[in-house]
């Protein structure tokens, strides 16, 4: 059964869901598989349950169902899902904005999202729905009042772009940057490159397409393809061509900044964003909107009122210390961003908890080490290390094995007044911390 087959039976019954636990009244169930589950033991019992069809890729199980209702046999289930969904982002003549990158990816889809809201129905992704499941769950939500859409595509493996862009077919993008995460899975950091420049390879195809670059990050340069139609920014005055220019104001501690088009008047925007960092990721939000025809006041508005979450780029007050929260995710790139911007932060007392970095491979002991005697620059009153990873480093900092036993030296006595950057992999769980502190 090809794509155009399946997808006529979605729109017999509109509504697909993955968990066996939700089985709405004539909708269809995809057996999903991952490392610790089978939803094919589970299609005959989601029948059960309400679902009008499943669709399910273990021949023992289709032929063992006798059932009144109607299971469908594939080679591939994660496949016929992500080609219905295919199916169905092509009923849908819209731009796409394909966003992905290894550090502020999300922050990024957030502020283009929030920008493009002052003007268009956009549908954007939800949550961390970036990956080869979330990415066609997102497509599905298009409707006939969509306008525009932005998809957040995420990658830990080589080819793990190209299989989303041939999914969600974006016809503009960007890249937020490339560095060193998920080595475990990559290799290297050339493997990282070569994966996010997936987008710009599959961009390159599309006659019709726009990329979005920042044109000082040296490695997006250098893989943006010959010939494509491409839309600049930048922080450096003397690149003559780029759509957008950015200077930063002051971090005290939230995200001042100034941004404006060639040859016209500078606009100030005071964000609710902490970090330098997030310049770049301001930019681009920029960029997309006057691409879109979204006016000046309108992103500056759409700036200025988004306030991030999910532990990211957070600043936190509690009745005992202020929190720049940054639990989500963690890597040696995106940490030593937020340990330069938290030393430049003129504040005091600061201390740091830092959770280990995962998915690091072979690199990890390396990096952790680096992290450590990066640490001895850092301008930080107190620090705590959380995780296996910093065991074996010697270094004058509190130690801890997991979030329970941060949480019992809190108990015990709880840091005061503090200004307290807390960032890790989201593995470690310091997102429990900003309760007890």
């Amino acid at each position: 059964m090809d794509s155009k087959e399946l997808y006529a039976i979605y729109e017999q019954h509109p509504v697909i869901t993955t968990d066996s636990r939700d089985c709405p009244e004539g909708s269809i169930f995809i057996a999903l598989k991952g490392e610790s589950f089978d939803g094919n033991r589970f299609a005959a019992q989601a029948l059960e349950k309400g679902c009008a069809v499943a669709i399910v890729d273990d021949e023992q199980v289709y032929n063992n169902y006798h059932g009144d209702k109607q299971m469908i046999l594939v080679a591939d289930t994660l496949q016929a899902y992500k080609d219905m969904a295919r199916e169905h982002r092509r009923r849908f003549d819209i731009p796409v904005v394909g966003i992905t990158g290894t550090n502020g990816k999300t922050t990024t889809k957030e502020l283009v999202r929030a920008v493009l809201t002052e003007r268009y129905d956009e549908m954007a992704t939800e949550g961390n729905y970036n990956n080869d499941v979330g990415v066609p769950k997102t497509l599905f939500r298009l409707n006939v009042t969509s306008e525009i859409a932005v998809i957040e595509m995420g990658a830990s493996h080589p080819g793990d772009i190209k299989t989303l862009v041939e999914t969600a077919e974006p016809t503009c993008g960007l890249i937020t940057n490339v560095g060193k995460a998920h080595l475990q899975g990559f290799g290297s950091l050339e493997g990282v490159i070569h994966t996010k420049g997936e987008l710009y390879d599959y961009l390159a195809t599309r006659q019709d397409s726009v990329i979005f670059v920042n044109a000082d990050n040296e490695h997006l340069m250098g893989i943006l393809p010959q010939g494509t139609k491409a839309e600049y920014y930048t922080r450096d005055e003397n690149k003559k061509d780029a759509s957008v220019y950015g200077q930063i104001i002051a971090c005290d501690p939230f995200l001042r900044l100034k941004w404006r088009e060639p040859g016209s008047d500078w606009h100030e925007v005071t964000t609710h964003l902490i970090g330098s960092y997030n310049l770049d990721n301001v930019l681009a939000a920029v960029t997309v909107g006057l691409h879109f025809d979204i006016t000046p006041e309108q992103i500056c508005h759409a700036l200025e009122n988004y306030v991030p979450s999910n532990n990211r780029s957070q600043l936190t007050e509690t009745e005992h210390n202020h929190l720049v929260v940054d639990a989500y995710n963690a890597n040696p790139t995106s940490m030593a961003a937020a340990l330069e911007n938290f030393s430049l932060m003129q504040v005091s007392p600061k201390m740091a908890i830092l959770g280990e970095m995962r998915e690091l491979g072979d690199s990890s002991a390396e990096e952790h080490r680096r992290l450590v005697e990066k640490l001895a620059s850092c301008p930080f009153d107190e620090v705590w290390l959380v995780g296996d990873e910093f065991k074996d480093i010697d270094c004058p900092y509190r130690k801890f094995d997991d979030v329970e036993q941060v949480k019992a030296a809190i108990a015990a006595n709880r840091p005061e007044g503090y200004y307290i950057l807390i960032k890790g992999s989201n593995g470690n769980r310091l997102f429990q911390l900003p309760e007890v502190l």
